[in-house]
C-alpha cells in the first residue's frame, strides 16, 4: 500500500514539473503554429505578407483563456498551480472539500488516517466539495489539472 502511495505522489510531482517546463515554450511555439498556419508570399521589395484569401478561421493567436484547477491538502500543489496561474496569466480554482483534510488526516504512513482509509475503502472517497461548478466554464479554451 506504502508503495502505491509513494507512486502517486511522485507521479504528481512528476506532473506539475511537466506543465511547468511546457509553459515556458508556448510563445515560441505560438509563433511558429502561426506561420505555419498561415501561407505567405513575398511581393517584389522581399517582404512577406499574410495572404489575405487564407480561409483557416482556427484561432491561432493563443488569446484564449486559461484555467488552473487544482487541489492541495499540504499546500504544495497550491504553490505550483499559482505559479502556473501565473506564468500563463490564468485564472485559478481551488477544489476545496467541506470538510479539509489536517495534517494528520493525510499522513499516508498511518494506516488509520483519512487518506489511507480512503485509499483502502472506494466508498470513502466520495468527498464532499464546497463547489463543484466553474463560472463560465465555457469561455476557457485551455484547463491544467493539478492535485
Amino acid at each position: 500500500m506504502k508503495t502505491k502511495k509513494i507512486a502517486a505522489v511522485l507521479l504528481t510531482c512528476i506532473m506539475a514539473i511537466g506543465l511547468m517546463a511546457g509553459c515556458g515554450a508556448s510563445n515560441t511555439n505560438q509563433s511558429a503554429s502561426n506561420n505555419d498556419s498561415h501561407s505567405t508570399s513575398t511581393n517584389q521589395s522581399g517582404n512577406e505578407e499574410a495572404d489575405t484569401n487564407s480561409e483557416n478561421t482556427t484561432d491561432t493567436t493563443g488569446n484564449g483563456k486559461t484555467l488552473v484547477v487544482y487541489y492541495s491538502a499540504s499546500g504544495n500543489t497550491k504553490d505550483v498551480a499559482e505559479k502556473i496561474a501565473k506564468i500563463t496569466e490564468a485564472d485559478l480554482f481551488e477544489i476545496e472539500p467541506v470538510e479539509p483534510y489536517t495534517d494528520d488526516d493525510i499522513d499516508w504512513t498511518d494506516d488509520d488516517s483519512r487518506v489511507s482509509r480512503e485509499d483502502d475503502d472506494e466508498s470513502l472517497r466520495d468527498v464532499e466539495l464546497v463547489s463543484t461548478t466553474v463560472d463560465d466554464w465555457d469561455s476557457y479554451d485551455t484547463v491544467y489539472i493539478g492535485a
